[in-house]
């Protein structure tokens, strides 16, 4: 393939909204583990943020009766960038729509990727402001470090199951420039999962095939905590407060990154994600590929303990849950006999 010339349209991952059908509990993780920061609370939905993150949220906590992935939203660039994605986006034969009146950000445009994950790509923010009390002497800073649980720094990536990971990657690398970082291929063909970036972080957004469901699942939503010297003390919390470890303390292969990953009340699974990995400053970066012969001798774990099963096919919603939904939807759409 010939050298394309990258297209940074896309500035970041701004937030995700989770479902959850455990509310109270869920929100008890979020605030009081994580140590996130309540911004505002509809009745509906909570809106949460890690104490680095500069926005109104980066976590949209949702009561719903299943666990799963709501929205997951994009800051463009700038007003220009946003108006050239979308008129891609629009020439893709996968149109979306413009929609406004959401909390914490303005007019968005609302499109799925081809197994269906909702997105919102926006330009207008409403930026966090501190009261007096939570206002740093760090500039660089929204907040001050709460003094409760970790407390995670930021939102970092999301994780989407999906049917096709080779179509859903393109589709974001095609429409709106994401760079495809690292992926695993085995059989010669088949790509079990990528990881994909508009920015030097190995990854904002991964695909991995969903084996046991329909796709358009939820693999897992993961906050970065700072650096590997803290994973001992995140543990020894999560243990104390009961919250199941699935898997880690460990280090990835693929993003170089120390991990643990955990469930939060409501069923959807959470990654503890530290020290960054590493960066991509090369404009000509071409995709690393795992294979059957590498990924299991570093490229899931590189140290630590393996990944469960459960790791390669758990998510939200829930199998019966996302095959019930799945038929709903195609009953909703069939001609009436």
């Amino acid at each position: 393939m010939s050298f394309q010339e990258p297209i940074h349209d896309v500035a970041q991952l701004a937030m995700v909204e989770l479902f959850t059908p455990k509310f109270e509990e869920s929100l008890w993780f979020f605030h009081d583990v994580l140590g996130m920061t309540p911004t505002e609370d509809d009745g509906t939905s909570c809106y949460l943020r890690a104490y680095e993150d500069r926005y109104h949220h980066s976590l949209k906590l949702t009561r719903a009766d299943h666990a799963g992935v709501g929205v997951v939203g994009w800051r463009a660039a700038s007003p220009q960038a946003l108006e050239r994605r979308v008129a891609a986006i629009e020439a893709s034969g996968r149109p979306g729509k413009w929609i406004e009146g959401h909390k914490g950000y303005g007019r968005a445009y609302e499109f799925t990727t081809p197994d269906g994950h909702k997105q919102h790509l926006f330009w207008e923010v409403e930026y966090f402001k501190p009261s007096a009390e939570q206002k740093s002497k760090l500039l660089s800073r929204p907040q001050k470090r709460p003094l409760r649980g970790v407390p995670v720094r930021r939102i970092d990536h999301i994780n989407l199951f999906c049917s096709d990971v080779t179509k859903n990657a393109g589709f974001m690398q095609e429409h709106l420039g994401f760079q495809k970082r690292e992926n695993v291929i085995f059989g010669g063909q088949d790509e079990l999962a990528c990881w994909l970036s508009v920015s030097p972080l190995v990854h904002e957004v991964a695909f991995t095939k969903d084996q046991a469901g329909p796709g358009n699942r939820l693999h897992h939503l993961a906050f970065w905590y700072g650096n590997q010297g803290q994973m001992l003390d995140l543990a020894d919390i999560l243990m104390e407060y009961d919250v199941r470890i699935e898997a880690g303390p460990a280090k990835h292969g693929v993003s170089q990154a120390y991990f643990m990953y955990v469930y939060e009340p409501g069923g959807n699974r959470i990654e503890l994600f530290g020290d960054t990995g590493y960066l991509i400053f090369d404009p000509e970066w071409k995709t690393l590929t795992w294979t059957e012969e590498n990924f299991f001798d570093g490229g899931g774990v590189w140290f630590g303990g393996e990944l469960p099963q459960d790791f390669f096919v758990y998510g939200t919603p829930i199998v019966e849950a996302a095959a019930a939904a799945q038929a709903e939807a195609e009953a909703a759409v069939e001609p009436a006999e």
